[in-house]
């Protein structure tokens, strides 16, 4: 993906720039060192659409089960223990109703703080993803502007000449006009 910062532009867009007016001359300044500028062009594959951060964002499925494993086989390993505990009771324990609304309850108290962590997970993609691409957007690598020409001073024998010239110019007009 070819981005570039905003307020940046390529030598093909440079000839839309706007002409500098008369007297002033235009100035770009790097804002960032070059070290800067790598760790934070590093980041651009933050909010690539292939990151995990934007995977979760878009709601994913594969994202999420790789976060949902471990918990899945803590779960099985609860239940197992359930198992065990009304297989050990004796007298068909783990055909009981007993057993069954207890298994129940503890897979929909799973699946609904399954859920619940899944939305919290998304809406915090989300949001870390607005926040992240309103940082690229807002990175301006330069500072540009207009800055007033400076008046040319003429060097030294450019004044005695024009001095020489005036005085010249002076001593004829008096002489003609004393004639």
């Amino acid at each position: 993906m070819n981005t570039m910062p905003r307020g940046a532009y390529s030598s093909n867009q440079a000839s839309r720039q706007e002409k500098t007016p008369s007297g002033w001359r235009q100035y770009a300044q790097n804002k960032y060192t070059p070290e800067q500028e790598r760790v934070f062009g590093n980041a651009e594959g933050l909010i690539d659409p292939n990151s995990f951060t934007s995977r979760l964002a878009q709601g994913d499925q594969s994202a999420f089960a790789e976060m949902e494993e471990p918990a899945l086989r803590q779960f099985n390993d609860i239940s197992g223990g359930i198992a065990s505990k009304f297989s050990g009771m004796g007298m068909g324990g783990r055909n009981s109703s007993g057993f069954q609304n207890t298994m129940t309850s503890a897979g929909q108290d799973f699946a609904s703080q399954l859920q619940s962590k899944r939305l919290e997970l998304r809406n915090q993609a989300i949001k870390d993803m607005m926040g992240m691409s309103k940082q690229f957007l807002d990175f301006e690598p330069q500072e540009t502007g207009l800055v007033k020409k400076r008046e040319k001073k003429p060097k030294w024998w450019q004044s005695a000449a024009l001095q020489a010239a005036e005085g010249a110019g002076k001593g004829a007009a008096m002489m003609a006009g004393g004639l």
